[in-house]
């Protein structure tokens, strides 16, 4: 599976979960950190933590364990570093905060869907 494919299922995945505001950005000319970005949020610490919990099964249902989780919903931002995509659930005022999007406001948007209309 290409890091592109990687991504939009991953995102897929957080849409079932009702995950807020679903973004991926192509960042595969901006740097060599990742090549997508995908990145959201959820309306409470359980809900962030089942965002996560179904990214990480369906990485393992696809084979991919070189995956590594960081952040915990009390810190308001959980990081999912697969490889080629990174992956950032956040609560709604730290997504406000960090600011990804404008941040790396140079890379392609690939998806953005609000998955809560």
């Amino acid at each position: 599976m290409g890091s592109k494919e990687k991504a939009m299922e991953i995102a897929s995945v957080c849409e079932e979960r009702k995950a807020l505001d679903v973004v991926v950005l192509d960042v595969t000319r901006i740097t060599l950190i990742s090549d997508y970005f995908l990145i959201c949020h959820g309306t409470s610490g359980t809900h962030l933590n089942a965002i996560t919990e179904s990214v990480v099964e369906h990485l393992k249902a696809n084979d991919d364990r070189s995956f590594r989780v960081e952040g915990s919903r009390d810190e308001g931002w959980i990081l999912i570093d697969a490889g080629d995509v990174l992956v950032h659930i956040f609560t709604e005022d730290d997504r406000r905060y960090y600011d990804l999007e404008r941040l790396w406001g140079d890379a392609e948007v690939l998806s953005s869907v609000d998955a809560s209309v």
